[in-house]
Parts: C-alpha cells; sequence; structure tokens
C-alpha cells in the first residue's frame, strides 16, 4: 500500500470515480429489475381479467372507443337494462349515430331516445375528462365502464380522478384469452401490454404533478341520427 501523497492524490478521485460509476450502475439495474417486475404483475392481472357473470345495473354506460367489439358489448348491457343511457366516447366525427347504430345491429328507439355520442375525445385523458361532464350533466352516482382488458388500470385510474364519488365498475371486454401465462409466448400480446404498462406509468406520473389532471373546455354531444 503506497503513502506517497502524490499517488494517493491521484488515486483517490480514480477511485471515487469507480465508487460514482458502480452506484449509478446499482441504481440502473434496479430500475430495470424493478420495472420488469411491474410489468409482469401488470401483465398478468390484465390477464386474468374477464366480463363478469353479474354485474349490477348502473344509472349510466360508458364506452371507449378504439377497440374491437367495445360499443357491441356496451349496447347489449343496455338492451339487458344495466344502464339508463349510453355514452360512446371517442367517436371518429365522420361517424352518425345511425352508423353506429347499424354497425352494432342495435334498436333505433333505444338509439335515439339513450345513447349520446362525443366527438371531442382524442385519448384517453379526453375520454375520462368527457364522462366526467356527462355524469355531472345528468347527475349519474354510479356507472358501468366498458373497455378492452388491457386498457381497464389506465381508465380507472384516469376516470376516478374526475368523475368523483360515482360509483365505477369495469366491464373487460375481452378479445382473445391470455390468463395462465400465455400472453408470454405471444408477441403481439407483449407488445400491446408493454405500451400499455408504459402508458399507465406515465398516467400514474402525471397524475402525481399538481394540477396536470385537469382539463377544461369539454362538451358532450347528442347525437342527431
Amino acid at each position: 500500500m503506497t503513502s506517497d501523497p502524490i499517488l494517493l492524490d491521484k488515486v483517490r478521485p480514480q477511485r471515487n470515480r469507480w465508487r460514482a460509476v458502480r452506484r449509478v450502475a446499482a441504481v440502473l439495474t434496479f430500475g430495470v429489475l424493478l420495472f420488469g417486475l411491474g410489468f409482469v404483475g401488470f401483465s398478468t392481472y390484465v390477464a386474468a381479467l374477464s366480463a363478469p357473470e353479474q354485474i349490477e345495473a348502473a344509472d349510466g354506460i360508458i364506452v371507449l372507443t378504439g377497440g374491437q367489439a367495445r360499443v357491441d358489448t356496451a349496447v347489449g348491457l343496455m338492451n339487458s337494462g344495466k344502464g339508463k343511457r349510453l355514452l360512446i366516447s371517442g367517436v371518429n366525427r365522420t361517424a352518425r349515430l345511425e352508423d353506429l347504430r347499424v354497425a352494432t345491429g342495435g334498436d333505433k328507439r333505444l338509439f335515439n331516445c339513450c345513447v349520446d355520442i362525443d366527438y371531442e375525445a382524442l385519448d384517453t385523458i379526453g375520454n375520462a375528462a368527457e364522462s366526467a361532464k356527462w355524469v355531472r350533466e345528468h347527475e349519474y352516482d354510479s356507472v358501468i365502464l366498458v373497455t378492452n382488458n388491457y386498457h381497464i388500470p389506465r381508465t380507472l385510474l384516469e376516470m376516478h380522478r374526475l368523475l368523483g364519488d360515482a360509483k365505477l365498475q369495469a366491464y373487460p371486454v375481452v378479445n382473445s384469452r391470455l390468463d395462465g401465462g400465455s400472453w408470454m409466448i405471444k408477441p403481439q400480446a407483449i407488445r400491446v401490454l408493454f405500451t400499455e404498462y408504459t402508458k399507465f406509468l406515465a398516467s400514474v406520473a402525471r397524475g402525481a404533478i399538481p394540477g396536470s389532471s385537469d382539463r377544461a373546455d369539454t362538451r358532450v354531444v347528442k347525437a342527431s341520427p
């Protein structure tokens, strides 16, 4: 072990740099491990979600567009008397109420009296903002939320922020069975789940910033046939 002051002055900075590098590497490794474990937990939870055999009737039903069979499922719930009114959120501006009715095979009287269309929402945050205004306008206390299973965690997170005390019941739409770990051997499923997981984490982070969850100037359109 050297006792030369000059050599010690040269060695100490090198040791400090290596300690800093090791600390950064350890933090990064821990972060990657935590992210990976979170992704597995998220995917396992989502893959186990399925449509409930029984669901309580609610004041309203909200369905988010963007996934296969979502609107069909929501219309089916309306037909079975599970809600007084239906909001279809995030509809393309070129689509009319009649177009949606024909596409779903829905009853014309039901669509004319009890279905609203939201053309404003462009993403899940917008869906939540438009849905919150619709719930307030109708003074609803309970809502059934229809969207794909992988979309449920993030949608509930955004909805809970804006819907206040309204009771939310999730109704997952499952297009492909992923339970039992089968999602791990399906590249397309992994890609969808990974994308949704990163969006979910971003939503969690955004909610931690004061005022970042607010969205103003939203409106819901009562569509004409």
